[in-house]
């Protein structure tokens, strides 16, 4: 009976997580304030670097967290999203 019970108990906690990626890699990684893609592509096109080079981009975020991304440049010179680190600093 208890491990029925800790069994559907990890099967809820489980479904109540989201199934969007925020740190990681994978191709459901979404913008957030502070990444260059958030609220759409930038005006301008990285017209000089070759198709598939990384770009880097560092920021803080609104909870003062350091936030590596990395983006990578698609054919029609647009930037995908394709990884995210957020540095949890507890010591500051």
């Amino acid at each position: 009976m208890r491990s029925a019970l800790f069994a559907i108990f990890a099967a809820l906690m489980l479904g109540a997580c989201s199934s969007t990626q925020t740190v990681g890699y994978g191709p459901n990684l979404e913008p957030i304030p502070g990444s260059i893609t958030y609220g759409g592509q930038p005006r301008t096109k990285l017209t000089k670097a070759p198709v598939g080079s990384t770009v880097p981009h560092r920021f803080f975020d609104d909870f003062g967290r350091r936030v590596s991304e990395t983006y990578i440049i698609e054919p029609d010179r647009s930037l995908r999203l394709t990884s995210r680190r957020i540095d949890y600093d507890i010591f500051d």
